[in-house]
C-alpha cells in the first residue's frame, strides 16, 4: 500500500494492523452492515499483478489451470496457478484490461509469485509487474453496490464474473450484488468518497466474511501449495479446465478429476475462536493425523467466527480446531455432493 493511499485511508478513520485495514472504528457493525446493507472496502489484503505484451495470453495460458485463451475482453475467470505436484500455489480473480491481463492474489503471494512466475519467462515476449504503486482495489458489495458504483462514475457489469470498464477504473462482478474495483491510484480518494455516498466504509474482515458466504478460496502464504485444486472445489467455480494443453501439475489434476478420488472437500466451518487459515483440524475419529485445514476466517456478524476449510469429508462430523482436544468445530459442505 502507497503511503498516499494509507494516508488517505487513515484521514477517514480507518484502522491499521500492519498493512491491512481492520476496520473504520466500528468492527462489529461493519459486520452488520455487510449482511444487511452495502459496503466499501479498501482490499488490503489483495494485490495486483499485471502481464501484458504479445506472448502474456499464451504464457498465462500455459501456466494456469484456467482457460486463459478464451478469456474475453469482458470476462472474469478464476484461475490458479499450481506446482509440479498439482499443489496450488495462488488463487486468482483474473480479467482483462485492454492488451493487459490483471490477477488479484493475495496480498501475502504478490511478491513470491512475482518472483517464482517471471522465473519461467524465459524468451516470452511477457512482462510481469505489480500494480501496487499505481492502482489500489476496492470492494464493493449490497443491494446499493450498482448505484454506488454509478455515483463514482464506474460502471457496474451486467451479470455475474464480467468486467466493464470506466474512464476512473475497471469493476469486475464477482457474484451476485458484489464487485471488485480497480482503480489508478491518482483517482481512488475521490472514487472512494463518491462510493461511501450510499456504502458504508469497512474492514478487510467484513470482506473475508464475504468471500466465506460466496465460498471464494483465496490461498495464502499459509496454504501455499497444501491443496489440489479439487479439493477447494475449484474446479466448481469454473476456476479449472480440464480441455486446455498442458500446464505445472496438470497431469495430477487431471488424474484427481478423472479417477475421482478426492477424499476432501470445501467445508463452511463455524467456532466459537478465531479461525485462523493454516490452522489444522482434527478429528477424534482419526486420531493419527490432521483431516483439514482451515484455508480463511473471518469474524461473523453473530458474533461467532466462520470460515472456509479442506476437510476429509468422512470425519467432517466431528472436527477439533488445532488438537484432538481443541474446540469443537461445525462444519458443512460449501457443495454438498
Amino acid at each position: 500500500m502507497t503511503p498516499h493511499w494509507r494516508s488517505f485511508l487513515e484521514s477517514a478513520d480507518a484502522v491499521f494492523d500492519g498493512e491491512e485495514v481492520v476496520s473504520f472504528g466500528d468492527a462489529g457493525s461493519e459486520l452488520q452492515a455487510a449482511r444487511s446493507r452495502t459496503v466499501v472496502v479498501p482490499l488490503s489484503h489483495l494485490a495486483c499483478l499485471e502481464a501484458i505484451g504479445d506472448d502474456a495470453q499464451s504464457f498465462l495460458h500455459n501456466q494456469f489451470t484456467s482457460d486463459i485463451n478464451h478469456l474475453s475482453r469482458d470476462q472474469v475467470q478464476y484461475s490458479a496457478w499450481c506446482s509440479a505436484k498439482g499443489r496450488m500455489q495462488a488463487s486468482f480473480v483474473a480479467w482483462r484490461a485492454g492488451d493487459a491481463f490483471r490477477l488479484a492474489l493475495a496480498a501475502d503471494l504478490e511478491a513470491p509469485i512475482l518472483k517464482r512466475l517471471q522465473m519461467f519467462v524465459l524468451r516470452a515476449r511477457v512482462k510481469l509487474a505489480s500494480l501496487a504503486d499505481t492502482h489500489v482495489l476496492i470492494g464493493i458489495a449490497g443491494a446499493q453496490a450498482t448505484e454506488a458504483l454509478a455515483d463514482a462514475a464506474l460502471v457496474p457489469p451486467t451479470g455475474t464474473l464480467v468486467s466493464a470498464d470506466s474512464v476512473d477504473g475497471q469493476v469486475v462482478a464477482l457474484d451476485d450484488g458484489r464487485y471488485l474495483a480497480c482503480v489508478p491510484l491518482a483517482n481512488a480518494p475521490g472514487v472512494w468518497q463518491k462510493l461511501t455516498i450510499k456504502a458504508s466504509p469497512a474492514g478487510v474482515p467484513a470482506w473475508r466474511w464475504l468471500d466465506v458466504v460466496a465460498g471464494f478460496p483465496l490461498v495464502s502464504a499459509a496454504t501455499r501449495e497444501e491443496f489440489v485444486p479439487q479439493m477447494a472445489d475449484f474446479e466448481k467455480l469454473g476456476g479449472v479446465s480440464f480441455h486446455k494443453g498442458c500446464y505445472p501439475g496438470q497431469e495430477i489434476v487431471a488424474r484427481t478429476q478423472y479417477l475421482g478420488k478426492v477424499k476432501r472437500h470445501l467445508y463452511r466451518v463455524a467456532a466459537e475462536q478465531p479461525l485462523i487459515a493454516g490452522s489444522t483440524l482434527h478429528s477424534p475419529d482419526n486420531p493419527d493425523q490432521a483431516c483439514g485445514m482451515v484455508v480463511s476466517g473471518a469474524p461473523s456478524p453473530e458474533g461467532d467466527w466462520v470460515g472456509l476449510a479442506v476437510v476429509q469429508a468422512n470425519y467432517a462430523a466431528n472436527l477439533r480446531l488445532g488438537a484432538l482436544d481443541g474446540p469443537s468445530i461445525d462444519a458443512a459442505a460449501v457443495n454438498p455432493a
